[in-house]
């Protein structure tokens, strides 16, 4: 099977390509996710107000709170399933993006240990002058200034 063939085109195929198209496609889809986590935290609020005010006759005033809590731990469980995962779609764009940037310093990286094993070989050969960038510019430097979110990963991406 080959994944160039036209009959075996997937729409993710394109996304997966591109690291600035996979930041919006998680992007959108923790939105979606985030959505449903509200949904659920008011789902559960409310669940918790009804069950909790539904008394049998013979009960004492816990019962009610004994029976729902099975009910309040699922849905919290859920919640919780639903954070780790939109927790982890910010760190798979994150971790995508910094897999684009790595490629994108691979071939200069071997360029100059080519250099340095020259030059370790032949020591009369000089390290070339324009080892900074042209014009006075910087490097762009990744720390604080980096994106803040995954919907900031597709913006301000300088491409290879």
């Amino acid at each position: 099977m080959n994944s160039n063939d036209p009959t075996n085109h997937h729409p993710l195929r394109d996304v997966a390509q591109s690291p600035e198209a996979t930041a919006r496609y998680l992007a959108d889809v923790q939105r979606v996710l985030l959505e449903i986590g509200d949904n659920l935290e008011t789902l559960a609020r409310e669940t918790r107000v009804h069950l909790r005010a539904t008394h049998v006759d013979g009960d004492r005033w816990y019962h009610a709170r004994l029976r729902a809590q099975p009910v309040e731990r699922a849905l919290k469980a859920v919640q919780r399933n639903v954070d780790g995962l939109t927790k982890g779609l910010e760190t798979t764009a994150y971790k995508r993006n910094e897999f684009a940037d790595k490629v994108n310093k691979l071939p200069g990286e071997r360029r100059q240990k080519e250099l340095e094993r020259q030059r370790k070989k032949n020591p009369q050969i000089q390290p070339p002058q324009n080892s900074f960038p042209q014009g006075g510019q910087q490097a762009p430097q990744h720390g604080y200034s980096g994106p803040a979110s995954i919907y900031d990963l597709g913006r301000n991406r300088e491409s290879a």
